[in-house]
């Protein structure tokens, strides 16, 4: 009987050399080649963006990861008050620009967090390296306010003046150039008050808007709301200085004369439509008028002295003092 033939197995396509051939690198060649496609390469392994040893680097004794403030680049908060907070929160250890290059991705989320995510290998090896790129990619500018959008502020009539200055304090630390004292910043928080509150304190000197804000505090419901509650016997003047405390309060030695309603034109005030007002220089001769008119009596102990005895000294005629004067 004759042997019948058995096929070989099949041999492999070799290169000449008898090495094997690299087929998907050829087939990547052809379309390169005669198509002008390049291969999409997918690597979806995560790659530091910085150096390896950078995460070998000793942490200081119990050190705890601060909580940081996240930025997504989709808020209003600015790029660099987001480095300025990263930096603060990273505490002493911002000296280090290793630990804070390897800490800041922990300070971002969303599409911030992404874009570090995506930085090529090792492409950040300084600090100022991978601030500048933040800056470049998410950097919106300040709205940077100027003295008018400050006297230019009004508080609304649902509005407390705690919540009112508040929001002056967040357009004044917008005006990054204007340069005001802690008294003429509070007369231009203080003209954006509601009129019957401007009314009622009109008297008082302010010396700081948080002064102001600790006199006014409960300044909520409107001043005619209150005026129509009001059933104290004695009406009192309030006077307030910087210099008031809690064992130094001034005792008033005159008061209002009740179920008087005889009108007194006041001939130091100018008339102005719909508004009153008069020169506070002259609290000494509105003081006498009332007074001569009935609207205003003294206590019984409360003698007030002639002029020429109060010549040149400070006198308050309503509370028979010497530190202040009538006003």
């Amino acid at each position: 009987m004759a042997a019948l033939p058995i096929a070989s197995p099949a041999l492999q396509p070799a290169s000449t050399d008898g090495q094997q051939i690299d087929w998907a690198s050829k087939i990547a060649e052809v379309m390169r080649d005669q198509f002008g496609l390049k291969p999409k390469l997918q690597n979806l392994m995560y790659r530091n963006s910085y150096p390896a040893v950078y995460d070998q680097l000793p942490l200081p004794h119990k050190y705890k990861f601060p909580d940081f403030t996240k930025f997504s680049g989709q808020g209003v908060v600015s790029t660099v008050e987001q480095i300025n907070r990263f930096i603060i929160q990273c505490g002493e250890e911002a000296q280090n620009d290793a630990l804070k290059v390897r800490l800041f991705s922990m300070s971002l989320s969303g599409s911030a967090f992404t874009w570090f995510t995506t930085l090529p290998s090792n492409s950040i090896i300084f600090w100022a390296d991978l601030e500048k790129q933040f800056h470049q990619l998410f950097y919106s500018s300040i709205e940077k306010m100027k003295l008018p959008d400050l006297t230019n502020l009004r508080q609304r009539n649902d509005e407390s003046v705690t919540t009112f200055i508040q929001r002056f304090r967040v357009v004044k630390n917008r005006c990054f150039s204007l340069v005001m004292s802690d008294q003429q910043l509070a007369e231009v928080a203080f003209q954006g008050l509601l009129q019957h509150i401007k009314e009622k304190y009109a008297c008082q000197e302010f010396y700081s808007i948080s002064q102001m804000a600790h006199r006014m505090t409960g300044e909520v419901k409107p001043y005619e709301q209150k005026r129509s509650n009001f059933q104290k016997k004695v009406n009192f003047v309030d006077y307030s200085d910087a210099s008031d405390s809690d064992d130094d309060q001034m005792v008033e030695s005159a008061e209002w004369v009740q179920n008087n309603k005889k009108p007194i034109a006041c001939p130091f005030g100018n008339k102005e439509p719909e508004k009153y007002w008069f020169d506070i220089t002259k609290a000494d001769k509105i003081f006498d008028l009332l007074l001569s008119e009935g609207q205003i009596k003294l206590k019984p102990y409360h003698k007030i002295s002639t002029d020429q005895v109060l010549k040149n000294i400070k006198y308050c005629k309503w509370h028979n003092a010497t530190s202040h004067d009538t006003n």
